[in-house]
């Protein structure tokens, strides 16, 4: 470190350098996390963390996350996306490449308990903030990496976005699969209108800081962790669609027979689309009985759940024929009081007044102090006893830069030179 910079104190406990915290403290309070992290896994990953009480810091760099630009937006760097997926965090700006911003950030490693990061592990290298870096200031940390590639294999120093997670793990392919032919042809690829494998890979980065929060507590030892996006996604994707090449010798093609068949999906009533899950025999039966057709159970394509599985296409099919005869509204009456899951397909606009959603108060709305009037999902996770809060609007580009710097004891004359790097 840069001998600008005076030794910490070593007699301060590590809990006595934390920031006065706002009312409420879920499970992680007293954790320290600085998320070097931008688009959308790191960022999604170190708000939950924050979500359950961890104090939470983002380094960004003098650009900012680059979700920041996404909009709509009320103001320049304050898009929606980012507003959704940087909550409970404070923002300082670090130029990680200058080495006044280096040695800011590794003594602020010296007193944080998880970092968190989602460049490739050469760019940290680079930086001199590789794992043997950041562990000889602070042996404790633990040191998460979420990237693309395992760094084994081939493909380690490429870059990955979710668009290619999605088309690399089979999800695209799936898309087509699912939707049948158009014309005789396949239907092309396509991609989950989602983040779906940033916010997948966000989640498994987030079990793993937790599992590697946990085993400290026994071991007292910090540790690094790769989170690969691509043998996350890769797992995720065959846990249910290995299918008859989990044998040997191979029972069959890859995939899941009901997932993947054109016949899965929401079926056409008389008067729109409603979604209609009849699963165990029970069930079966039950929805025979309410439509006036018992006799149907018998048939051995539907009576058992081996029969079904077996005939997917024409289970599907018949449900298809018999849900076009009614409206939504007599569905659901039908299909309520025959205790069968259902449920009319949705738009995003529908959530908005869903019912049960306004019953719960899944939407909050609070005032960001720069963007005025806004609201927010709820946290859907709740703890009897460490309630998970929002206690943090999403930041500005570094608008704690000063007060964090100043928290862990840099000159003044250096905290100045570091906040006037912000725009």
């Amino acid at each position: 470190m840069s001998d600008t910079i005076p030794p910490r104190n070593e007699g301060a406990a590590h809990a006595g350098i934390r920031s006065p915290r706002p009312p409420g403290s879920g499970p992680l309070d007293g954790i320290r996390v600085i998320d070097l992290t931008s688009v959308i896994m790191g960022p999604y990953a170190g708000q939950i963390l924050g979500d359950l009480g961890a104090e939470v810091i983002k380094v960004e760099s003098p650009e900012g996350d680059v979700m920041r630009a996404a909009g709509p937006n009320r103001s320049a760097g304050m898009g929606h996306v980012y507003l959704n997926v940087n909550r409970n965090k404070r923002s300082i700006v670090l130029d990680l490449k200058d080495s006044d911003g280096r040695d800011a950030l590794l003594r602020l490693v010296e007193t944080a308990d998880v970092l968190i990061y989602n460049v490739r592990p050469q760019a940290m290298k680079r930086l001199r903030l590789a794992y043997e870096d950041v562990r000889a200031v602070n042996p404790r940390i633990i040191y998460a990496g979420g990237f693309g590639f395992g760094q084994d294999g081939p493909y380690a120093q490429r870059a990955a976005f979710d668009d290619l997670m999605q088309a690399m793990s089979g999800t695209a392919a799936l898309q087509s699969i699912s939707q049948g032919t158009v014309d005789g042809e396949a239907a092309p690829p396509r991609y989950v209108p989602i983040n779906f494998c940033d916010r997948v890979s966000g989640l498994h980065m987030l079990y793993a800081v937790l599992a590697a929060l946990y085993a400290r507590e026994r071991s007292g030892e910090g540790q690094a962790i790769e989170v690969p996006m691509f043998e996350t996604m890769a797992a995720f994707v065959l846990g249910e669609h290995l299918g008859g090449y989990t044998f040997e010798p191979r029972q069959g093609p890859m995939g899941y027979a009901r997932i993947v068949t054109p016949y899965r999906r929401p079926y056409r009533s008389a008067d729109g689309y409603i979604s209609v899950m009849p699963y165990n025999d029970k069930q079966w039966r039950a929805f025979f009985d309410a439509i006036g057709s018992p006799e149907t159970m018998q048939d051995p394509r539907f009576a058992t759940q081996e029969g079904r599985a077996a005939n997917i296409e024409a289970v599907y099919a018949y449900m298809e024929q018999e849900i076009a005869k009614r409206p939504n509204r007599e569905w659901v009456e039908l299909l309520t009081r025959a205790d069968i899951a259902h449920s009319p397909v949705k738009s995003l606009e529908d959530l908005h007044e869903d019912p049960h959603l306004q019953a719960v108060g899944f939407f909050e709305p609070f005032e960001h102090p720069s963007e005025g009037e806004l609201r927010r999902t709820k946290i859907p996770t709740k703890f009897s006893g460490t309630p998970a809060t929002v206690r943090r609007h999403a930041p500005l580009l570094g608008e704690h830069t000063e007060e964090v710097l100043r928290e862990i004891g840099l000159p003044e004359d250096m905290v100045t030179r570091l906040a006037a790097r912000v725009r």
